[in-house]
């Protein structure tokens, strides 16, 4: 709800703090604003406002627009009689049932205003999205949203599909490189060549290749969720769960070409061809894969089928999911005096050559973290005992890393080897190694009822 302020008054009964903390909101509006309390104990002289120290009386809201009650006692029962009286609205701060209206939480990004409202009885749960919606717009924003303003008739002009004009703007307003150039005193001429390039590719499609992490929304990235608002597209992965697909935009069309064990409902070359086909048609497609696209996405496939077909195609990171096992378990994978690096592998069609190579890594100090193992974890676990890996070595296992329903498992690499493990399902990273040891890993499930010895 808005009101029209302009040219009356804004009365706010108290002269505390919470009277202040309104001062703040309504002075950015066009009213003249009046202090009255019989208490003035707030700093209120670095506004444009009218301050009168005394009780109140029926005729402080002559000309009113709005009523702020922000203090108790017989002034302010007073003060809400007449309002309802005169049909005033009024707002008594904290008491949402006395309120004709909220006041929302103000992002001020001049010229742009993000206010934030909840129902009922929640100005807490305001406060907080203020907060994130703070951390995730620049201080900068405002002067972005001017150069958009002033671009307009020009983009009207340049970029003739509507659509693509929203891409423009979208891609404007969230440019680190046209936000580093106003910094510079060179954002227009930045806005500008990036407005040059929107219109040569309006009509082109272009296939963004997005790492949708672990799994659980809050490790997206924000270019991953910038870039899911504009797809007209959404190409996903079987393992990203529907949470993350549906921070894309409503109306995207939403294609599953999962692949889970033993089950391809789409192959390699019919996802190549698919995200092809779809650019070719102007189109913007958003690649979604889990963890990161360039470790064990097979993103490299793809990348060479857009190459091959000129299509315009863009890598975004995500956080992948023995990054999230580290931190989900406190595991330095690289430790001082300890592990001097971490290897990234795959278990899965592993050949004796690779396996005594990564015994010797592992002996040697190195972190593993093996992808895509689970099933054969007891097997390759004796394979490499068998290739000169101590049978001591810890071993830690996260299934779902980064989720809210991850489970661990720990112990050494002879007790994975003794036997299958019954995992949880999803799936799971597994970590060889001394730095292991480090970790936390006292809740985890022991592997044969053994575990290793914490340094």
């Amino acid at each position: 709800m808005s009101y029209k302020v302009l040219g009356q008054r804004i009365v706010i009964l108290g002269g505390g703090d919470e009277a202040l903390n309104k001062v703040r909101l309504v002075t950015k509006t066009t009213a003249s604003v009046v202090i009255i309390s019989r208490h003035i104990q707030a700093d209120f002289s670095a506004f444009a406002v009218e301050v009168i120290e005394r009780a109140f009386v029926p005729g402080d809201l002559e000309n009113a627009a709005l009523l702020f009650v922000a203090e108790e006692g017989p002034d302010a029962e007073l003060a809400k009689a007449e309002a309802r009286a005169r049909g005033i609205p009024l707002n008594v701060v904290d008491v949402p049932a006395e309120c004709d209206f909220y006041t929302p939480s103000i992002v001020d990004r001049a010229p742009l205003t993000v206010a934030i409202s909840t129902e009922g009885d929640a100005p807490v749960l305001a406060r907080l999205v203020r907060a994130r919606i703070e951390a995730m717009l620049s201080p900068r924003i405002g002067k972005i949203a001017r150069l958009a303003g002033g671009l307009r008739h020009a983009a009207e002009k340049l970029i003739h599909d509507g659509p693509a004009r929203r891409r423009f703007y979208e891609a404007l307003v969230t440019s680190p490189e046209v936000e580093a150039a106003d910094i510079r005193g060179q954002g227009l001429e930045a806005a500008e060549t990036l407005l040059a390039a929107h219109a040569r590719a309006e009509g082109q499609g272009v296939v963004w290749l997005i790492g949708a992490g672990p799994g659980s929304e809050d490790l997206l990235t924000l270019r991953a969720q910038r870039l899911l608002q504009e797809a007209d597209v959404i190409v996903h992965d079987q393992l990203v769960p529907s949470v993350v697909i549906d921070m894309g935009r409503r109306d995207a069309e939403r294609i599953d070409v999962g692949k889970a064990k033993g089950h391809h409902s789409f192959s390699q070359a019919q996802i190549n061809t698919l995200i092809v086909r779809l650019a070719r048609q102007g189109k913007r497609v958003a690649r979604l894969k889990s963890g990161d696209p360039m470790i064990f996405g097979r993103a490299g496939e793809e990348i060479a089928a857009l190459r091959k077909a000129g299509i315009a195609w863009q890598i975004v990171p995500g956080i992948s999911a023995a990054l999230a096992a580290a931190a989900d378990t406190a595991t330095p994978v690289t430790l001082r005096k300890v592990s001097s690096g971490f290897i990234m592998a795959t278990a899965h069609g592993a050949d004796d050559g690779e396996l005594s190579h990564w015994a010797a890594l592992a002996q040697s100090g190195l972190t593993l973290a093996l992808y895509m193992g689970k099933s054969i974890a007891s097997d390759v676990a004796a394979r490499l005992v068998a290739h000169g890996a101590a049978p001591s070595l810890p071993v830690g296992i996260v299934v779902n890393a980064g989720r809210a329903d991850k489970s661990t498992y720990a112990g050494t690499l002879g007790a994975l080897s003794a036997g299958q493990v019954a995992f949880s399902d999803g799936p799971a990273i597994i970590f060889v190694g001394e730095a292991v040891a480090a970790g936390d890993w006292a809740d985890a499930a022991r592997l044969a009822g053994q575990s290793f010895r914490v340094a």
